[in-house]
């Protein structure tokens, strides 16, 4: 009985840190604003047209719908197809048409919000959020620590504190920063399930391409 009581919890807790299929659109606690580093992408997906030569540094990976206790609601229902309008103020903002689709399906129909309200939000989103000079694509060193980054972050934007965004890194090299904002968009501090996931010591910035 103890062990079916432990294989319980484990599972239930595992379910809960992760995406939910579907979910109340609207019903959520806060957002997360990811920022990628369009360098690192390229070095694996150098076919995407993300990667033909703009030169970009961070761009918009998505604005996520998170609840607090762990988890996101993912796809919710109904799914619709972006308007030719809608297309072309998300292309605005996203580095690809085929992202600004895939964010719309997963993450924004989670959002409660028509398509030009939530691209309008994470417009806004973009706004809130500084890139520090030191993260500007032509600016960039080869290498630095992940606290190092969060350091830079919090001095570009003074009201972010101390838990309010994670820098995420696959091996070495950065990947992603994720930034924690209220549902009307203040900084915010960040719950567990929202932290840096980087190995201490330098971490690889590819230089932009």
């Amino acid at each position: 009985m103890k062990y079916w009581m432990t294989l319980w919890l484990v599972l239930a807790t595992g379910a809960m840190a992760g995406p939910r299929n579907q979910g109340t659109p609207g019903e959520f606690d806060f957002y997360v604003l990811s920022l990628s580093w369009s360098p690192s992408f390229c070095l694996t997906h150098p076919d995407n047209e993300q990667c033909s030569g703009k030169g970009y540094g961070f761009v918009l990976h998505g604005l996520w719908p998170q609840y607090a206790r762990g988890g996101w609601p993912a796809s919710c229902a109904p799914q619709s197809a972006l308007s030719r309008e809608e297309m072309d103020k998300g292309a605005a903002l996203f580095p690809t048409r085929a992202l600004l689709k895939h964010e719309w399906a997963k993450h924004g129909t989670c959002s409660g919000l028509e398509p030009l309200a939530y691209l309008e939000k994470t417009d806004a989103a973009l706004g809130v959020v500084a890139i520090p000079p030191q993260l500007q694509p032509l600016n960039t060193p080869p290498t630095l620590q992940a606290r190092e980054i969060e350091a830079l972050f919090r001095e570009s934007n003074p009201r972010l504190g101390n838990h309010g965004l994670a820098v995420i890194c696959k091996g070495k090299v950065l990947s992603e920063v994720r930034v924690c904002l209220s549902k009307d968009l203040a900084f915010a501090g960040c719950p567990r399930s929202v932290k840096s996931q980087c190995r201490d010591g330098d971490i690889r910035i590819p230089s932009q391409r």
